[in-house]
C-alpha cells in the first residue's frame, strides 16, 4: 500500500490516517518545547533534521522588524520556537487541518498562543500580509510545482529587506531551489549546511 492509498500525506488538507498521537520534548532556539503530534503530519516522532538545521542557522541571522511567516507549519515547531525564543509575532499556515489543530494545541502548551496566528492556507492563497522573514521546509513529496510556488511566491509577501529562509536536502533539489529563488530574488546565499541539508537565504530588495 502506498502512502497515498493509506491517506498518510501530510501535505493534503484532510489526512485520513488513523490517529496515532505522540508527545515529546525538544530543545529549539534554546527553548525546551513540548509537542503533541499525530499520524498524517510530517515528522511525527521528533523534530526533523532539516527543521533543526534551519533554526540553528537562523539563530545567527539578522532579521528586520516585523512579523514572521512559518509556511507549512505542520504541528508548529518552527513558528512556536521563534515566537518563544524571539518574542516575535508569527503567522503559521498549512494546508493540513490536522496539523493546524495540533499547532494550535502546541502553541497553548508552550505558552505562545498570544504571539501566533494559525490559519489554513494552500501555499500563499490565504496570506495577505508582508513579513520580515518567511521560513519554509518545503514538502518535497508534494511535487516541484508546490515547492517552486513556495519559494518564488515569497517575494510578494516580504517587506523590503525581508528574508526567505528555506532548508532543502541537496539530493532532494537544493541546487534547483537555489536557481528558483535566484530567478525572483536576484541573489541567494547558502547561509549554512549540515549533513546534506542546505539552508538558503534570499533578501527582498523591493
Amino acid at each position: 500500500m502506498t502512502e497515498q492509498q493509506a491517506g498518510q500525506q501530510y501535505f493534503t488538507a484532510d489526512p485520513s490516517a488513523a490517529h496515532d498521537f505522540h508527545e515529546f520534548t525538544f530543545d529549539l532556539l534554546g527553548q525546551s518545547l513540548t509537542f503533541r503530534t499525530d499520524a498524517g503530519v510530517f515528522s511525527k516522532r521528533t523534530v526533523d533534521f532539516g527543521t533543526r538545521t534551519m533554526l540553528d542557522v537562523a539563530a545567527d541571522l539578522v532579521l528586520p522588524a516585523g512579523k514572521i511567516l512559518d509556511l507549512g507549519t505542520g504541528y508548529g515547531p518552527v513558528g512556536i520556537a521563534i515566537a518563544k525564543a524571539w518574542q516575535r509575532q508569527v503567522d503559521m499556515v498549512d494546508v493540513n487541518e490536522r496539523a493546524l489543530t495540533l499547532a494550535q494545541e502546541n502553541a497553548v502548551r508552550n505558552q505562545v498562543a498570544d504571539l501566533v496566528h494559525i490559519f489554513p492556507s494552500s501555499v500563499y492563497d490565504q496570506v495577505t500580509d508582508r513579513y520580515a522573514a518567511i521560513f519554509v521546509n518545503p514538502p518535497i513529496r508534494a511535487g516541484k510545482a508546490v515547492v517552486t510556488a513556495m519559494l518564488q511566491g515569497a517575494v510578494d509577501h516580504l517587506l523590503p529587506g525581508g528574508k526567505l529562509i528555506a532548508v532543502i536536502q541537496k539530493k532532494q533539489g537544493a541546487p534547483s531551489a537555489e536557481k528558483n529563488m535566484a530567478a525572483v530574488f536576484g541573489q541567494v546565499r547558502v547561509a549554512g549546511k549540515k549533513k546534506g541539508y542546505f539552508v538558503l537565504e534570499a533578501v527582498h530588495h523591493g
